[in-house]
């Protein structure tokens, strides 16, 4: 019995009429407005396309441009740190020549102070001994 139904649902699944929709031919102008609405919108579609890969072929540039720059600005500070490198090993070899020149700057002071002492002290002892030979 209950293959009977079985069959029975079967057939009268085969029974149900499938609807088919009439197609009617659409008027001439929605057919042609359809056409030039697609075709704008595919120019557009392009156009907008275009102005993607012109910003891309700009940023392209730029960062060539970029790049370019930052290389040059590398080897312009390598360039001076190798200069700085130069300068430094320089001072460091003088650096001793340096110190003799401070050491000769306060030996020269001490000897115009003494100097001047020695003016002063020659001044007293001059004046001293005009004082004396006027008696």
């Amino acid at each position: 019995m209950a293959d009977e139904k079985v069959k029975v649902e079967s057939q009268k699944e085969k029974e149900v009429e499938v609807a088919v929709e009439v197609k009617e031919p659409p008027p001439p102008d929605v057919v042609q407005l359809c056409r030039e609405t697609f075709q704008k919108s595919a120019e557009y579609l392009h156009g907008e396309l275009e102005g993607t890969v012109e910003d891309y072929k700009l940023l392209e540039t730029l960062n060539k441009i970029t790049i370019t720059k930052y290389t040059d600005m590398k080897e312009l500070t390598e360039n001076i740190s190798k200069g700085l490198q130069d300068l430094n090993e320089k001072y460091k070899n003088l650096q001793p020549y340096l110190e003799q020149i401070n050491q000769i700057d306060e030996n020269v002071s001490a000897l115009e102070q003494a100097a001047y002492k020695l003016d002063n002290y020659s001044k007293r002892l001059e004046s001293k001994f005009k004082a004396l030979e006027k008696r």
